[in-house]
């Protein structure tokens, strides 16, 4: 019979751990807030080059001055106050990043202190891969592709004034007037998700190591993995289908990379569990009649 002292020791550990939770959530809201205190005082250069393939488009399109514009009085700064925060987490990930190590790591052994470590690593860095790739690639693509239609009137204009039709001066001139927040939304946008669909080789990776996924199980389900890529690509871009195609390729690519990881992190476990003498060849067979039955369902009576 437990007695009340017996529970305040049990108790014990558990206050530890939440002072240690609240020790280390508060350093990682003081990174966050100093970086994004040190964005938002260089909020109009990051704006500046966050706005460079629209600008970079918009004189390509023939606009030797390209102007932006905002409509109302706060909404210049209130765009600064979002870029501040989306940079001030990636400038106070390392940061956070280690205050999630430092407080998961007493509870790890060696081993899975060496499996985790370098997904923690790894990313940041997929994520700023997959950021600059939206931005150098992918987002001069999309504002190519929507400006490029201000440019159809004047190209059937000339076709006309080619063919000797003299046509008098009417109608409207439609033009681009940009609104700050709202080409920067398309660029966040862009950025953000493909940041985190970078991530894809580090989540199956990770549930590979814990038993939550394997090669086969992907192989297996990529036609679905096909179906959901293509929802995703669809959901977070703009709706224009070469902006859609490149992300679906490349998320493809990404899982198929997965795929070759997972299987790699099953053939090292595989060996380390021979040497220990812990692996069952029994399982090997086990997979063997698994493949064989789903090749005979394949090719049907």
């Amino acid at each position: 019979m437990s007695t009340e002292s017996d529970i305040e020791d049990s108790s014990a550990p558990l206050i530890e751990h939440l002072t240690e939770l609240r020790t280390r959530v508060i350093r990682a809201v003081m990174a966050f807030i100093v970086g994004m205190v040190v964005c938002f005082t260089f909020g109009s250069a990051i704006l500046d080059f966050l706005l460079i393939p629209i600008e970079n488009t918009m004189r390509d399109l023939g606009n030797p001055n390209p102007v932006m514009q905002y409509t109302a009085p706060q909404e210049y700064f209130f765009t600064l106050v979002r870029i501040s925060m989306v940079g001030g987490l990636f400038v106070s990930f390392p940061v956070i990043g280690y205050q999630l190590w430092r407080f998961v790591a007493p509870g790890l052994y060696k081993n899975e202190k060496n499996a985790f470590l370098p997904f923690l690593v790894a990313s940041p860095m997929l994520f700023l891969l997959g950021a600059a790739f939206a931005h150098y690639v992918v987002v001069p693509m999309a504002m190519a592709f929507f400006l490029g239609f201000a440019d159809l009137p004047s190209f059937f204009a000339a076709m006309v004034s080619s063919d000797s039709i003299s046509t008098a001066d009417s109608g409207i001139d439609i033009v681009f007037n940009g609104k700050v927040n709202e080409s920067l939304d398309i660029t966040l946008k862009m950025i953000v998700a493909f940041g985190l669909c970078f991530q894809l080789p580090v989540l199956l990776t990770l549930m590979g190591k814990a038993g939550l996924a394997s090669a086969d199980g992907l192989r297996r389900t990529r036609k679905y993995a096909v179906v959901g890529i293509l929802i995703v690509a669809a959901l977070v871009t703009p709706p224009d289908v070469v902006t859609q195609l490149v992300l679906f390729s490349v998320v493809y690519g990404l899982y198929e990379v997965s795929i070759f990881l997972v299987a790699r992190v099953e053939k090292d476990r595989e060996v380390k569990l021979r040497e220990q003498g812990l692996w069952d060849d029994e399982d090997d067979l086990g997979e063997e009649d698994v493949a064989s039955e789903e090749h005979a369902e394949d090719r049907g009576p």
